[in-house]
């Protein structure tokens, strides 16, 4: 079957920009939007937003049932073009202020977000089971990894440096309504942007192999997939420490270094470097392995962590650089995952004789979710305990233990990815003969 071009290969990574424009807005913004708008207790919004990924994690392990149930009569681009209006839609639902207060507007907010949540799901995991059939050709599959991290980056940018002022704008109300007019913005784009993509998806390899005839013969393949188990495990570590960093930022500037818009500057630049980053870490990964390549980066970033931990970081210019330096580090990692996920399929495919293509991304989503969850509640459960109260000063005790789980809790994390990394049997050689690496050890 003939390679698809890069072009092609561009246009479909193109739809991670469109994606991203929701993702990063509930990543970086969400629980500071419950907290400090609409003057939730941060107990309360870390519950309800942790509820809420852990029933993406669900939604996302169904909709990858059911792409390996339709194995072959399920048409991915018209499912992405039905799909992305009312994804839209839901995440408006999320940013719009609730009428009530009290209970009423903590069940608005799950269940907003909950809704949003389902539809993301719908629509994004049969998006990444597109991935494993844009090309068989690990290249391909690396350079489509990286595009989508950099339209991604591209998408956070935007998301950071938009979100208050281009809100703000719009509506010309209260923070709550400029949260609302972004996402409407967001909406808007990304829909169409959806559609584009689906309406030009055209698939560049077909499954070799048989798809499990139900889901419990799926996830026994997946059990029997050690490439696949030890590069979710090492990525959920990870994301519970990168999200427990990149959710306490707002909370940093405006509490401890008294400047909240610095802390969508800062969120910004992280964004981009990452695009910066992105082909340094492609190129790196091509000589060293994607396995070392994970080793490498994690091992940076705890190097950045233990001297955030014991040097006071006072200054807004420090501190930058340090979120930008961990910004660095992450997506090194991110993009080995992306790398590397589409080629586990294939090496269970070696181990088991099936080819699970939707299980493989709705599971990694699950536990993605899951970690994303976790990590939210031991942020927001951390700083309540500390003494956290939305929009007042708080006591130096609160600030010092809120500085504490910033950098203790990612370090942590970061090591143990490393651990699971180790049990990883692919990786150890260039992208490019990842395949290679996947038929000699199954």
């Amino acid at each position: 079957m003939i390679s698809p071009s890069k072009a092609r290969l561009a246009l479909f990574a193109f739809g991670d920009f469109a994606f991203n424009l929701f993702w990063q807005s509930i990543m970086l913004f969400l629980l500071f939007y419950y907290t400090d708008a609409l003057d939730l207790p941060i107990g309360v919004a870390a519950t309800t937003y942790m509820i809420a990924s852990v029933w993406d994690g669900i939604a996302n392990f169904t909709a990858g049932a059911v792409v390996d149930r339709k194995h072959d009569g399920l048409r991915y681009g018209t499912l992405m073009i039905a799909g992305a209006v009312p994804l839209g839609l839901t995440f408006v639902f999320t940013y719009m202020p609730p009428a009530g207060t009290g209970f009423v507007a903590v069940a608005w907010v799950l269940g907003a977000h909950l809704l949003f949540r389902t539809a993301y799901a719908a629509v994004n995991v049969p998006y990444l089971a597109m991935t494993a059939r844009i090309s068989r050709d690990p290249g391909d599959r690396a350079f489509v990894a990286g595009l989508r991290m950099m339209f991604g980056t591209a998408a956070a940018v935007l998301v950071a440096l938009c979100t208050v002022p281009v809100g703000r704008w719009l509506t010309g109300s209260s923070a709550a309504q400029s949260y609302f007019g972004a996402a409407v913005l967001f909406a808007i784009i990304a829909a169409l942007i959806l559609i584009l993509v689906g309406a030009t998806y055209r698939e560049g390899a077909q499954p070799q192999r048989p798809a499990p005839a139900n889901l419990r013969d799926a996830l026994a393949s997946l059990a029997g997939n050690r490439a696949f188990l030890a590069l979710n495990a090492a990525l959920m570590a990870v994301i519970v420490g990168i999200t427990v960093l990149n959710k306490s930022v707002l909370y940093y500037f405006k509490y401890l270094l008294k400047d909240p818009d610095a802390g969508q500057l800062a969120l910004a630049s992280m964004g981009l470097v990452s695009g910066i980053a992105i082909p340094l870490w492609m190129m790196l990964g091509r000589y060293v392995g994607l396995r070392a390549l994970w080793l490498i980066a994690a091992g940076a970033g705890m190097v950045g962590l233990l001297v955030f931990a014991a040097v006071p970081f006072g200054g807004i210019g420090a501190t930058q650089l340090f979120l930008i330096a961990m910004q660095v580090m992450s997506v090194g990692l991110y993009f080995v995952f992306w790398a590397m996920l589409p080629n586990t399929i294939e090496y269970g495919e070696g181990a088991t004789g099936l080819h699970v293509e939707g299980t493989v991304f709705g599971v990694a989503a699950l536990l993605q979710r899951i970690a994303i969850g976790i990590a939210t509640a031991i942020l927001g459960w951390s700083f309540a305990s500390a003494g956290y109260v939305p929009n007042v000063q708080q006591s130096s005790a609160t600030l010092s233990d809120m500085r504490m789980t910033v950098a203790l809790a990612p370090l942590l994390f970061l090591a143990l990815s490393c651990v699971a990394m180790l049990f990883n049997p692919l990786g150890r050689k260039p992208p490019g003969k990842a395949a290679e690496v996947a038929g000699a050890t199954a």
